[in-house]
């Protein structure tokens, strides 16, 4: 898995941005696709750490894509985050997603929880707590 990089599956222009500025901030290099048949081609050839899904897409709608990328071995480490503006579909697929997030979801709210996702800044945390990677357990 390639770490800090972050797939953005979001048909609103305006959201996808704002979702990129938030996992930027979160630090991680971003792609962002708006048509969820070119994210499930394109899913096929990359690894994420992380993608942000919404459900309500062109083509190829979110649920098929959560359920492709659980199916996906090399996915099989990929955190999912839902983002809907339909609380009964966060809920249905709240134990197959990593997160549910209900819009509208704010610039804070993304990347807080993303940042708290990136291995790479957990690790730069505790490097500078005098903590080395051999000091944690699994």
């Amino acid at each position: 898995m390639t770490e800090s990089f972050a797939l953005i599956v979001e048909d609103d222009e305006d959201l996808s941005e704002i979702f990129r500025e938030a996992l930027v901030a979160a630090g991680y290099y971003t792609e962002v696709i708006r048509d969820g048949q070119v994210a499930q081609d394109r899913l096929r050839e990359i690894t994420p750490m992380v993608v942000i899904l919404d459900i309500h897409l062109p083509h190829v709608s979110g649920e098929t894509l959560l359920r492709q990328i659980r199916e996906a071995p090399h996915l099989k480490e990929t955190r999912v985050v839902v983002t809907t503006a339909d609380s009964q579909a966060a809920e249905f697929l709240r134990d197959s997603a990593d997160f549910t997030m209900v819009k509208p979801i704010s610039f804070v709210q993304l990347r807080d929880l993303t940042k708290r996702l990136n291995p790479a800044l957990q690790t730069d945390k505790l490097k500078k707590h005098g903590v080395s990677g051999a000091d944690v357990e699994s």
